[in-house]
Parts: structure tokens; sequence; C-alpha cells
């Protein structure tokens, strides 16, 4: 009795474990894919590294023009003062 279950076990672990392998046509196209897979998540951290540099160049960019804006609202400011102080002084004579 103990003899056939264990050849009954053994027989169907055979069985369990011929029918779950993959052959290896399927493991190469397993592979396939995930280095397919790999390959486009590298472009696209590429491409995500590519747009961040680009990012960042255009805050940069921006950064400079609010200093030029700045300087030239300030220029104009001073500009305004000294005309209003010059009126005022030929307005008193």
């Amino acid at each position: 009795m103990k003899k056939t279950l264990v050849q009954a076990s053994i027989l169907a672990a055979a069985l369990a474990l011929a029918s779950g392998c993959a052959t290896t046509e399927q493991i190469n196209a397993i592979k396939a894919t995930a280095d397919q897979a790999l390959s486009t998540a590298n472009n696209a951290s590429s491409a995500a590294d590519r747009a961040l540099s680009t990012a960042n160049q255009a805050l940069d960019a921006a950064k400079d023009a609010q200093a030029a804006a700045d300087a030239a609202q300030a220029c104009c400011k001073a500009n305004t003062d000294k005309i209003d102080r010059m009126f005022e002084k030929a307005m008193r004579k």
C-alpha cells in the first residue's frame, strides 16, 4: 500500500513538473519581451533626463529674464522719481 502511494505521488509530481515547465522557445520569448521592456524603460529614462535638462535651461532663462525685467523696472522707477523731482523743482521757481 505504501509502495503504491509513493509511486502515485512520484508520478503525480513528475506530471506536475512536466506540465509546469516552460519550453526553451517560451523562455526565449519571455527573455526577448523582458529585454524589450528594459530597452523601452532605458529610452524613457533618457528622454526624461533630456526633458529635465531642457526644463532646467528654461528655468535659468526665465530667471535671467525676470532679473532683467526687475532691473528695467528699477531703472524706470528711478527715472520717474528723477523727473518728478525736476518737475517739482521747476514748479517752485
